[in-house]
């Protein structure tokens, strides 16, 4: 059974998740077809970083598991036999 203070925490990444989702597909999908010259393009990031974001976020994510990868294989690797 998960405490009050999880389901508070897993509420908020819901949350966030879903506003993130929001945020990106209307700037991706809708904003395109809004006049440029229309005020909610205020509230959005030029659309080169539509692109960048998500690429550097992936080399990121990318990155971390290969170094999290990497320790973990350090730590359980084995010491070579010795040859008498």
């Amino acid at each position: 059974m998960a405490t009050a203070t999880d389901q508070v925490v897993g509420f908020g990444l819901v949350a966030f998740s879903l506003v993130l989702f929001v945020y990106y597909t209307v700037w991706i999908v809708i904003l395109p077809f809004i006049d440029s010259d229309h005020g909610i393009h205020q509230y959005f990031l030029p659309r080169e970083y539509a692109v960048i974001i998500p690429v550097v976020a992936g080399l990121l994510l990318l990155l971390f598991i290969g170094i999290f990868i990497a320790i973990v294989m350090w730590k359980n690797r084995k010491p070579a036999k010795k040859l008498d």
